[in-house]
Parts: C-alpha cells; structure tokens; sequence
C-alpha cells in the first residue's frame, strides 16, 4: 500500500502542519521561552503550540475520537474506541538546545490497540507511517527491519536516565548498557525514543531499549516497527509496553538476544 488511507492522510497533514511551525520556532530557538516542567524535563511554547495545532486538525477530521496528549493530558472522546495519542515534539531538550534531532509522533488506538502510526521528522521532512496490516513506509517507499543477524554486526540505540531518576535503575541501566556495547557493533543515544523506534523500522538500527517512557513516546513508534517486520516487547518479554514504560524492539532474529542481555544485566548485582 504505497498510496495511504484516508486516516494516514488526516495524520499526516496535522504532523506536516505542526511541523512547519516547529521548524519555524527552531529556526529561532534562540527567542522561545522556556518553562520547567521537572528536573531535566522542559516545556517550550514551542511544543505547546505545536499540540494545539495537532489537537485542532485530528479533533475537524475525527471529532468524535478521543486523545491522550503529553501536556494536556487525556480528553474522552464520545467514540470509546479510538483515541489518538500524541507526543508535539519528542527530543524536547534536543530542540532546545538547537540539536535537529526531533519528531512529532501521532498514534491512533483503537479498541486498545495500537492500530496506526506516523513519526515525522520535520528537519529532514521525513514522515514514517504505518497501519496495521498495510505495512510501513518513509514518504513513500516501503520499509523493512535489518536483516542483520549477528549481534557483533549490530548497532543499537537506547536513552540514558538522567537527572531524577532513581539511583536503582540507573545502575541497572549501566550494566545494561556495558553488557549491550561489550557484545555488538555499537550503542548510540540520539535522545528521541520516537524517531529511535521509526529507524529500527527502517533498519538504521538492529535494535532499540529503553524504560521510563511515556504511551505518547512508543505507540506510533510500535506499530511501525511491527509492520516493518520487527518485534516488539516489554523487557520482560511481554506486551505491557503502554503500562510499564519498558520497551525492547528489534528484528525477530535479535530480539531474543537482546532481551536475554538485558534480563541478565538486570538480575545481576
């Protein structure tokens, strides 16, 4: 299915138009002011704006839908089977300190299930899509997962907790993280768990983990890296990705491996 669905479509135009001011916005980043929102978490107007501008054009085309939105929050809808869930802008820090390393990420749930997806890049003007079934796409050329199945070949991405986070978890993070770059190609942390997911869906990289994360960060990123052929798990190796903030997505040949690294890094003292 090259050519996308009337819902891509009304996905797409409310990514490119929030796109186009963020772009704006970035290109005088120097001028946005900036609020906090929690250690190591910014809020910029922004982001803000840009989800205005993706709630007004998703609620003309749908409005019956619901939405699950990173700063406003959820709203229901009168349809209880589609909610769109939305992140503005993920790699707010990276935006704000001028790295064009960012996205916008529309989800659509319906009956509990992540059903469609689009992560756009609008440095790049690279929109990553997807629907249950259709296969996923950048622009307009089909995507597939690396085919790599050796994890010395591989190259993996992943976030680092920062400022906050619990000591706990960051010193399970560490062996995670010294156990996956001791058995493979490389680890990169590039800060935008949404464009992380769309690049392992078009084989950029073998591999991504991270926890902590948000139902806004993953769920277009989820059903783009399944459509592309990949597989995608809690780090427990279940389906709990929504709930639990944990994520692990890969090839069906990596995924294994890497689940197995991580587990034991984890039990490990």
């Amino acid at each position: 299915m090259s050519q996308p669905s009337a819902l891509i479509n009304v996905m797409v135009a409310a990514a490119q138009k929030a796109g186009r001011k963020l772009t704006r916005d970035f290109g005088e980043i120097e001028h946005l002011q900036v609020s906090s929102k929690g250690p190591g978490d910014f809020v910029s107007n922004a982001d803000k704006k840009a989800e205005k501008i993706i709630y007004q054009e998703l609620l003309r085309a749908r409005p019956k839908f619901g939405f699950l939105m990173e700063e406003s929050g959820e709203t229901p809808g009168e349809d209880n089977s589609n909610r769109w869930i939305v992140d503005p802008l993920d790699g707010t820090t990276n935006f704000l300190h001028g790295i064009p390393q960012f996205a916008i990420s529309i989800a659509l749930e319906r009956d509990r299930e992540i059903f469609a997806g689009v992560i756009y890049d609008p440095v790049n003007d690279q929109m990553f899509w997807a629907e249950k079934g259709q296969g996923a796409y950048l622009n307009r050329r089909r995507l597939r997962v690396s085919g790599r199945r050796k994890l010395p070949e591989s190259l993996f991405s992943t976030g680092i907790p920062f400022i906050g986070a619990d000591e706990k978890e960051q010193a399970v993070f560490m062996r995670q993280l010294s156990a996956v770059a001791g058995n493979s190609a490389g680890v990169r942390r590039f800060g935008a768990a949404a464009l992380d997911l769309a690049w392992v869906a078009a084989g950029r990289y073998e591999g991504f983990w991270e926890a902590g994360l948000h139902p806004w960060d993953v769920a277009a990123g989820i059903v783009l890296v399944r459509e592309a052929g990949g597989y995608v798990t809690d780090q427990r190796g279940g389906k709990n990705m929504m709930d639990s903030g944990e994520i692990i997505a890969a090839n069906d040949s990596l995924h294994g491996d890497l689940l197995a690294i991580l587990r034991k890094a984890r039990k490990a003292e």
